[in-house]
């Protein structure tokens, strides 16, 4: 079972959030509660959390903070922030983080499912990683081509889950498997057809565009929740990949919803 903490200083959010872990993990999860940053961080380190959802603005250590202490001890533990301020620099220290979503006060059960349920499926990708590194056989043998194609399947699986991570490379991801990155890269060509930043690329662009539909989101926390730490560098990378502006894109959404022209 997977095993979610749920940290927030205040009594009724605490309990509202583990309520509905409760409820719509039933069957699936354990869930445990911390009342400050400083018991988040013991607990989550003693208990091995698998997932932590983390309120930003607490007393004494704050979400980020406590945050940065757990990753430090347990860093495949996957972080989920909560807070009542929609402000793109918690967005920002959150993707810096590698957390794997942030969820806005008054919580929706269904964002918190949403993210949770993310969040299990970035660590169950990085488990199933490790666990073909593991296995030296699997690029050798007879069956070989087979392997590979088993192997270049998880690592498809892992990108999708975690290209909002602005660490994630090439180098990162064949690091993990144990293998050259010069090796890895020329495997991963000839699997996709494609380089391995194009294809990363192509799911930053992907999710980008359907963030950019929501006009309360800024450019800047856009960019961030893609993986991008600079928005004129997301500016420049989506206008080059999609053939417009990222304002532009936007505007086009516009005209299409009030039946104008696209």
């Amino acid at each position: 079972m997977i095993k979610i903490l749920v940290a927030d200083d205040e009594d009724y959010e605490r309990a509202l959030l583990a309520e509905i872990l409760e409820k719509r993990f039933a069957h699936e999860a354990e869930v445990r509660m911390a009342e400050n940053g400083r018991l988040a961080v013991d607990e989550a380190a003693l208990w091995a959390a698998d997932v932590v959802l983390m309120d930003i603005e607490m007393p004494g250590i704050n979400g980020i903070d406590a945050a940065r202490q757990i990753l430090d001890q347990r860093p495949d533990c996957k972080m989920i922030f909560v807070t009542a301020y929609s402000l793109f620099t918690y967005a920002h220290e959150a993707v810096k983080l590698g957390a794997c979503d942030y969820i806005l006060k008054p919580v929706d059960p269904e964002d918190v499912e949403r993210a949770v349920r993310r969040a299990a499926a970035q660590a169950e990708a990085e488990r199933q990683l490790k666990a073909m590194a593991a296995d030296r056989e699997l690029l050798e043998g007879a069956d070989g081509c087979d392997k590979t194609a088993v192997l270049m399947g998880k690592v498809k699986k892992y990108l999708r889950h975690n290209y909002m991570l602005p660490d994630i490379s090439l180098d990162s991801v064949s690091a993990i498997l144990q293998i050259n990155a010069s090796y890895f890269s020329s495997l991963f060509k000839r699997t996709f057809g494609v380089n391995f930043l194009d294809y990363l690329t192509e799911l930053r662009m992907e999710a980008a565009r359907e963030l950019l539909r929501d006009p309360l989101r800024s450019m800047a926390e856009v960019a961030g929740m893609v993986g991008y730490e600079s928005a004129n560098y997301f500016t420049r990378a989506f206008k080059k990949n999609v053939g417009m502006t990222p304002t532009d894109f936007r505007r086009s959404i516009a005209r299409e919803q009030e039946g104008g022209a696209p």
